[in-house]
């Protein structure tokens, strides 16, 4: 069974950087497209960043150079640095996992960006 845990998020003052952590159980990490997104208060949940298989990336465009998305096969976890925060960056952050048909989900996370 695969299970995704995410940890990182807080309160961070604009300009600052967190780093999310998403941990994943399982044997499909290594050949799965890992994704972070987010969804903020009234909003839909959309597309922070993608890494494949292949260590590949893209990303939305509002991340614009300030977030890297990375992967540790050996961890089983990939990570989200952001920096940059900005109020807008505020909301739930979500890890993905996505293999062949399958699409897994973390709990989420809260970004709080904010004086």
């Amino acid at each position: 069974q695969v299970q995704l845990v995410e940890s990182g998020g807080g309160l961070v003052q604009p300009g600052g950087s967190l780093r999310l952590s998403c941990a994943v159980s399982g044997s499909i990490f290594s050949a799965a497209t890992m994704g972070w997104y987010r969804q903020a208060p009234g909003k839909q949940r959309e597309l922070v960043a993608n890494i494949f298989s292949s260590g590949s990336t893209d990303y939305g465009d509002f991340v614009k150079g300030r977030f890297t998305i990375s992967r540790d096969t050996a961890k089983n976890t990939v990570y989200l640095q952001m920096n940059n925060l900005k109020p807008e960056d505020t909301a739930v952050y979500y890890c993905n996992l996505k293999y062949r048909f399958y699409s897994y989900w973390g709990q989420g996370t809260q970004v709080t960006v904010s004086p």
